[in-house]
């Protein structure tokens, strides 16, 4: 056995016991963990919101900043701009907008962006908000199926967004007046629409003017609806006065459009999206009947034409049949003088009833050589052109169609294009005429030796009054205190108590009682008319007529 061996007797030694401890976190890791699930999870909510990105030039970079500048629809944050630059050009300035995911709408063709700023215009003041948050980028979604990435911004925010109800028209107009994009268009002076757009025409003639009504209202917009430029005050003075008219204040500052129906266009029905109209100066050329094809006449006049310019009317017996287009001079190398010549438009169809019984009575032919006709028989029975004076206060002239029975005859053309209507001499210019011979009378009177008789006579008429006042006039004061005297006299004699007065009286009375018997003998004699040759019987006896009072009173002789 080893020495190191123990006895089998002796106690093992103890073994040293290791016991587990628990592991403890601290709190102070728990904010960092914290933190990073949240980077995390806003890492992921980014990802996840991250929407496509477009580009859209500006004129301007006025109002943006870049990663500040918002992008809303509906005032709903959609994007932001993250990155603003110039052009390779620049002429203008690339805004790159990010989208949100939710926005890929916005990224459709036809989709729209422009910068909201404060601005004044037609349709008042908007943007007024961007004066304390600053501009921001307004967009609104398209429909077309295709994409893009780069835009072009609008100057000026659109006067229609995308899914508004209602319809666009298209109106055509020789110039654009007073209209401007938001200029509101009127139905029965009520605000329907507005303009949206406005372009030349096609050959440069005209103006195409693209108004947008909205529903219900563009039911209203008719196949036969008539539009005029309802612009500033329309101030018309006829037999019945004054008339000032005008749509609304807005339509005299920033212009506008009206229309209606005609009250003649029963069966017009709605009209379609697109459809085009012709816009008119005034209301009273829009609701007018249909003119039809106009005619070209020429008129000659030996006379001075100012005060007539082009647009003054051409009438017929009164009835407004076309207006002035030209007016030009001519030389006559014959007479040496220079006539004016007057050229006008005239619409047979404003004859209404009359022109199609006209018609009836041209006979075949084309239409040129049925007018031809009918103004021929018209010149043949005196028919005129005269220029008349329309206002007395401005001098304007018209020219006025009438028949004149002693008009001196001429020879028509009927085959002259176009065709020329004869002419007689203004009614102003006769009136000059007689004035001018009347002046030319009072020429001719020798007011000199009138004056030399009236002073002749004057100085003879007053020798006789000086005779009158120094001889008449004494001798009638005589002659009136004569008979002043004379009246006394007989007013004294035909007082009540004189003489006269009494004998007068009693000779009036012999009068009356005369006149008493007569007619007592007169009737009696009308009784008996046999008494004229038997004389007078004792019971036929004047006395005893009962018919007369005064026969008891006195008793007329017997007749022998």
């Amino acid at each position: 056995m080893s020495d190191n061996a123990l006895p089998p007797s002796a106690p093992e030694p103890a073994r040293a016991q290791v016991k587990a401890r628990k592991a403890r976190i601290s709190l102070v890791w728990l904010v960092p963990i914290v933190a990073g699930v949240i980077g995390l999870s806003m890492v992921i909510h980014d990802f996840l919101n991250v929407g496509p990105k477009v580009v859209v030039s500006f004129l301007t970079a006025e109002g943006l900043e870049a990663k500040k500048t918002q992008v809303k629809y509906k005032n709903v944050v959609i994007g932001t701009v993250t990155d603003i630059e110039l052009s390779d050009d620049r002429t203008h300035v690339l805004a790159t907008i990010e989208l949100n995911q939710s926005a890929a709408p916005f990224t459709r063709a036809d989709s729209q962006y422009w910068v909201v700023r404060p601005r004044i215009g037609a349709r008042g003041v908007s943007g007024v908000d961007t004066l304390l948050s600053g501009a921001f980028i307004s967009a609104d979604a398209g429909s077309s199926e295709k994409t893009e990435k780069n835009f072009k911004g609008l100057e000026n925010p659109p006067a229609v967004t995308f899914g508004e109800k209602g319809k666009r028209f298209m109106l055509h107009t020789d110039d654009l007046g007073s209209l401007d994009i938001g200029s509101p268009v009127y139905f029965r002076r009520i605000q329907v629409g507005q303009v949206v757009a406005y372009d030349l025409a096609k050959d440069g003639k005209g103006v195409d003017i693209e108004i947008f009504i909205t529903s219900p209202n563009d039911q209203y917009v008719l196949t036969d609806s008539r539009f005029w430029n309802a612009s500033g005050v329309d101030v018309s003075l006829g037999a019945a006065g004054l008339k000032v008219s005008t749509q609304s204040l807005t339509s005299i500052v920033s212009g506008g459009i009206a229309f209606r129906e005609p009250k003649y266009s029963p069966d017009a029905k709605p009209a379609d999206a697109s459809a085009e109209f012709k816009l008119f100066e005034d209301q009273t050329t829009a609701l007018a009947p249909p003119d039809g094809e106009p005619k070209y006449i020429k008129m000659r006049f030996n006379q001075s034409l100012r005060g007539l310019v082009v647009n003054a009317p051409v009438d017929f017996l009164g009835v407004n049949i076309g207006r002035i287009v030209s007016v030009d001079l001519d030389y006559d190398a014959a007479t040496g003088t220079f006539p004016g010549v007057v050229g006008a438009v005239i619409y047979p169809q404003r004859l209404g009833l009359a022109n199609d019984k006209l018609k009836d009575q041209a006979g075949t032919g084309s239409e040129e050589e049925q007018t031809s006709r009918i103004l021929g028989r018209f010149v043949e029975r005196g028919l005129r052109a005269q220029i008349r004076t329309g206002n007395l206060l401005t001098g304007q002239l018209y020219v006025a169609m009438d028949f004149d029975p002693k008009a001196t005859k001429v020879v028509y053309n009927a085959k002259a294009r176009p065709l020329e209507i004869p002419t007689t001499g203004g009614s102003f210019d006769k009136l000059q005429e007689q004035l001018q011979a009347f002046v030319d009378k009072l020429g001719k009177i020798p007011i000199d030796e009138l004056a030399k008789n009236l002073n002749g006579s004057l100085v003879e008429l007053q020798k006789t009054m000086k005779n009158v006042n120094s001889q008449v006039l004494p001798q009638m004061a005589g002659t009136l205190k004569q008979a002043q005297k004379t009246l006394g006299t007989a007013n004294d004699t035909l007082s009540d108590d004189s003489p006269a007065r009494q004998q007068l009286g009693q000779a009036l009375d012999e009068v009356q009682r005369t006149a008493r018997s007569v007619r007592v003998l007169t009737d009696f004699l009308s009784r008996h008319p046999e008494s004229l040759i038997r004389g007078r019987s004792g019971d036929a006896a004047p006395g005893s007529y009962k018919g007369s009072s005064s026969s008891r009173e006195i008793a007329p002789e017997p007749v022998q």
